[in-house]
């Protein structure tokens, strides 16, 4: 199951989605922007995983689809 996250990027001024964790895939401005894209890829690639991760860096929500 391949997992998917998005995470904000070092100010806080922008939002990466990232794939195992490892180099961003895509940067959007905003975070509903960025789950959108993130949940859209999890979505087309299931059974996957999606972490959602707040401001400070902790998990906020996990998804399975």
């Amino acid at each position: 199951m391949k997992e998917y996250s998005v995470v904000p990027n070092k100010d806080v001024s922008g939002w990466y989605v990232k794939i195992e964790n490892v180099a961003p895939m895509e940067y959007h401005s905003t975070r509903d922007d960025a789950v959108l894209e993130a949940e859209g890829l999890a979505k087309e690639n299931a059974p996957s995983k999606l972490v959602i991760y707040d401001a400070k860096q902790e998990v906020e929500e996990e998804r399975q689809f």
